[in-house]
Order: C-alpha cells, then structure tokens, then sequence
C-alpha cells in the first residue's frame, strides 16, 4: 500500500490537462495498467455496462475533432485518447438476453441465482430508481458506473506521471454517428459515456483550487 503523502502528492499532481506534448508517447505497459484498473473498477450490480475505446487513428481523431469542441487541442496532441462507451436500455433492462449471459458465463450465476438477481434488478429499475421510465435515465444511469472506472484511470494514470483530462464537450449525436461510421458502436448498442485523453503536460499546472473540507462535509 502507498502512504499517505505519497496519495495526496498524486491527486494535487493530477489536473485537467489542457494540451500535451506531442513528442512523449505513453509506454504500452503503463497504458495497459491504465485500462487494468478500469476494468477491475465496480459498478452497480456488478454488470460493467463500459467499452474501453481507444482512438489512435488519426483520421477517426480529426472526425471527432470536427464535432468535439472540448478536445480541440486534446485530440491533436494526446498520446491516448480514450472514449468510454456505455451499453445503452436494450442491454441493461433486467430482462435483457445480454444480462442473462453475463450473469451465466462472467458471473457464473445457475438459474436459481440469476432468477434471484433479476428479480431484485427488476424492482431496481422499475421501483427504486424509475429507470424504465425512459430509456434515457436508464442509459444515464449505466454511464455514471463509467464515472467511476474513469476515475479510477486517471488516478492510475496521475500516479504513473501521466497527465489526463475528462471531456465531456462534445455533440453526443454528432460524435456518437462518427463512431458508429466507424463500426464501433455495435449498431447504436453502445453510447458515448465520457471522454478522456492521456498524455504528458507540455505547459506547467495551474494552481488546482478546491473549496475547503469545512465547507463540503457534513457529519450526521
């Protein structure tokens, strides 16, 4: 385990990067270690609803650069530049035939477990959260599980020395069609999550500002 300085060094080392270096490539091993823990992060129920996509092309880069006004300088100068897909309602109803597989042969659930966790994601869905209201707030709902392995990738990537920033200023439509042309989006079974791109800082960081722990913490 890491001490405790050593974690805060990290996390004020890491900020939103705004343009990298284009000349420093990130070693294959420490990206690999990058994309590791995000699949090793939780997410609800288990059910790891992400695709881990990795845009090097610099053809499909300069399409998403078209329709990505938050990766202007990114998406040029990153040595990794990632979108995280999140499979969209038809996969993540508790009913779906990819859950079923999931549960069978990732999970290795037998029937009566799978009847056991389908019937309490089903009143999760339905009852809990409302997800089934709209295949929106269910798709919503998949992508705040991709949050959480982003953050566990740029904290990867910060300890390694490697700068990042999440993007999220994009046309979902727009950027969602060029992966689609592109034939990464399975058909539309997958959506745009989140964006985030990985590199060396070429500019020193700007003071990181944050509200104070009394202002933001609460103890009941």
């Amino acid at each position: 385990m890491i001490d405790a300085q050593t974690l805060l060094d990290t996390f004020h080392f890491r900020h939103a990067c705004k343009s990298f270096d284009p000349g420093r490539k990130i070693d294959a091993a420490d990206f690999d270690l990058i994309l590791e823990t995000g699949r090793l992060s939780p997410a609800s129920f288990g059910y790891e609803p992400w695709r881990f996509l990795v845009i090097q092309n610099p053809d499909l880069r300069e399409k998403l650069k078209a329709v990505t006004w938050g990766a202007q300088t990114h998406l040029p100068t990153a040595s990794h530049f990632l979108v995280i897909l999140s499979r969209r309602a038809a996969d993540m109803r508790f009913d779906s035939p990819w859950l079923d597989q999931l549960m069978r042969t990732g999970m290795g659930f037998d029937d009566t477990r799978v009847a056991q966790r389908v019937a309490r994601f089903k009143t999760f869905q339905e009852q809990d959260f409302h997800l089934l209201d709209d295949d929106r707030y269910l798709f919503e709902w998949s992508c705040r599980q991709c949050y959480i392995a982003l953050g566990n990738m740029m904290t990867a990537a910060a300890l390694r020395g490697i700068d990042s920033c999440a993007i999220e200023g994009y046309d979902q439509a727009l950027a969602e069609a060029v992966l689609n042309d592109a034939g990464l989006t399975e058909n539309g079974r997958f959506g745009i999550a989140v964006m985030c791109a990985f590199g060396y800082r070429i500019k020193p960081q700007t003071p990181k500002t944050r509200q104070p722990l009394t202002d933001i913490v609460r103890w009941a």
